[in-house]
């Protein structure tokens, strides 16, 4: 829709996330900041006037907590889901520092000039990452919180997190110690050349006998995990550790035959959810051919 003139609907869209009449009766959440942003991102509006950046980078800083971790939301609960959304949403925003040094040349803060002053300080990116880095376990995989059971959508959301922040590096880092006193209480982690190889075979070994991928060892197969392991193994460069052709047929297996949505697995009702993770994972293993042409490329060779 994104790539497409706007129609009504987009339109109607917009103004629901940027109405300046009617303000949300709800809380706010990372979760749905992040959300919105994107949405905002696909429309074209991430710098409408209406959208008060200040606020959104202040809210974000507000959640982080001393030992890097991020709330949700007011009520406290830690998840390193919110460490993505906080990462991702700062970086859609251009006010995500950087962990190498916090400020570039030119002395700037990783914020634009325009924002730079209402929206300081943004969050402590390296105690950030060193925090993401702790809830990784000793079989590669990452949790919710240090010493959590590893889960394929944590898994996405530490990748992803580390990736924005440019410390994906770390994960193969041999002299990678970041909590040497073990005050996050996580587990003892791989460090060295097993990191990233290690986690990518702990995703690869999500493939079910039906080409479906799992969340986590003696589950079912579900189509929307096709995104969260699909999406980590290409941020690593390893798409190629599972077998592309077996998962991409259990994906169309499904397609419900009479209304083309997609569900969770074959014969089950289809729904927004699954429909949307089962395009997005055809697109990562290259099945939906020259759909999401753009400028005259195909979007993902």
């Amino acid at each position: 829709l994104a790539r497409q003139p706007p129609t009504d609907n987009d339109q109607n869209q917009r103004q629901f996330l940027l109405n300046d009449e009617t303000p949300c009766p709800h809380d706010g959440h990372l979760l749905y900041t992040l959300s919105a942003l994107q949405i905002l991102a696909i429309a074209g509006k991430l710098n409408d006037p209406r959208l008060d950046k200040p606020a959104i980078a202040a809210f974000i800083s507000s959640l982080q907590n001393e030992d890097g971790s991020f709330s949700g939301d007011e009520w406290g609960e830690v998840d390193t889901r919110f460490s993505y959304c906080a990462l991702s949403s700062l970086a859609l925003l251009g006010c995500l520092p950087l962990p190498n040094d916090d400020k570039d040349e030119e002395g700037n803060d990783g914020c634009d000039d325009k924002h730079k002053e209402a929206i300081k300080p943004v969050i402590d990116i390296k105690k950030a990452v060193s925090y993401i880095l702790s809830c990784r376990n000793f079989d590669g995989g990452f949790g919710s919180i240090p010493g959590a059971e590893s889960h394929a959508g944590q898994v996405f959301c530490c990748i992803g997190a580390l990736s924005i922040a440019h410390s994906l590096h770390l994960l193969n880092d041999e002299n990678n110690d970041t909590d040497p006193k073990n005050t996050h209480g996580g587990n003892a982690s791989p460090g060295g050349r097993a990191g990233a190889d290690l986690l990518s075979w702990w995703l690869a070994e999500r493939q079910c006998d039906s080409g479906g991928l799992n969340g986590r060892p003696e589950k079912q197969a579900d189509v929307c995990y096709s995104w969260w392991i699909l999406s980590a193994l290409s941020i690593m460069g390893r798409v190629d550790w599972i077998n592309r052709k077996k998962l991409g047929q259990f994906i169309l297996n499904c397609q419900d035959d009479d209304d083309g949505g997609i569900a969770d697995r074959p014969g089950d009702m289809p729904d927004v959810y699954h429909t949307f993770f089962g395009l997005a994972g055809l697109s990562l293993i290259g099945f939906l051919g020259d759909v999401g042409e753009k400028e005259g490329r195909v979007y993902r060779e």
